[in-house]
């Protein structure tokens, strides 16, 4: 089949080399530009090292991203990972329309956190949807879904890596074999299960102590790598990254006060919180070095008693 990507950064990458790798044709690539002073976006370097066509605009609505992706003749569109708003009039220029890859189970966790919300919200499983985009957010009819664990101590890094990822490169794959081969069965999305998240943030990534370790536990799971889940010392920002939970089993179990230090290790320290214990593994500090948790407690001045989230 003859394709163009609209992509970015390693999963487009991904997507663009598996293509290649099976013998399809490749007719173009459009990335978003760089920042000033970024480094090259992987897709578009991959591309250029292949001699490929790659295309750059600041907006897909452009007349020029139009008259780009009609010059190609393309049979298919393929979106993986696309930041830029593509609009209805661009998706549907390639000969079969487009196709567009999102990691989670639409109609649930619209929007572009959809891998941080399901861990955050302490759901045990995720997956990935390609579907038809249109000019709703994520809205358009299903094409294929696959489906994956999420491990009780998985981190966003893990489920996304190690799950979503290859299995979103396989699934644009066997998407894309489908539409050309006119046997997919596009399915309308159920409104009435619907949810949209906004993004995840510094601001969403903010640890309350006072809330329960169970909840506390996802959301710094639910944000490493990124953006970090993050408290305060003396004022000061920490992000915390790996932990454990250490629920209490009676009320008596649980040691001082919310958001308290109650035990500093080589390797570790603990922070109270409602139910049991958050035991810090790695954290970073305004340095901007992450360490284990027992370096950062000594390097810091942590010991029994210091208060975190003041």
């Amino acid at each position: 089949m003859k394709i163009a990507i609209i992509g970015q950064q390693d999963f487009g990458k991904a997507v663009l080399e598996a293509f290649l790798a099976r013998g399809d044709e490749v007719a173009g690539i459009f990335c978003a530009p760089e920042k000033p002073g970024a480094r090259p976006d992987p897709l578009r370097a991959a591309a250029e090292g292949k001699a490929l066509r790659v295309f750059q605009f600041g907006s897909l609505r452009a007349k020029e991203a139009h008259d780009a992706l009609a010059g190609l003749a393309a049979d298919i569109g393929i979106m993986a990972y696309v930041l830029q708003f593509a609009p209805d009039s661009l998706v549907k220029i390639p000969r079969l329309g487009t196709i567009q890859y999102h990691p989670s189970l639409l109609p649930r966790y619209r929007g572009p956190s959809s891998i941080n919300w399901p861990i955050i919200r302490g759901d045990t499983r995720t997956g990935l949807t390609i579907f038809r985009p249109t000019g709703g957010l994520d809205e358009g009819p299903v094409v294929l879904q696959k489906e994956c664990d999420i491990g009780p101590d998985e981190t966003i890094g893990d489920v996304y890596f190690n799950k979503l990822f290859p299995m979103g490169v396989q699934a644009m794959l066997e998407a894309a074999d489908l539409v050309c081969a006119g046997r997919q069965k596009e399915l309308v999305q159920d409104e009435s299960r619907a949810s949209y998240e906004g993004w995840c943030r510094d601001a969403e990534a903010r640890i309350l102590w006072n809330q329960h370790v169970d909840f506390i536990y996802n959301l710094i799971r639910g944000c490493n790598p990124a953006p970090g889940a993050w408290t305060t010392l003396a004022g000061r920002k920490v992000q915390i990254f790996d932990a454990r939970k250490h629920p209490a089993r009676r009320f008596a179990d649980v040691a001082g006060k919310v958001g308290e230090v109650s035990a500093v290790t080589d390797a570790s320290f603990r922070v109270t919180a409602q139910g049991g214990a958050i035991e810090v593994l790695r954290a970073r500090g305004e340095d901007g070095r992450k360490a284990s948790g027992g370096d950062y407690a000594r390097a810091a001045g942590l010991t029994p008693g210091t208060l975190l989230g003041s």
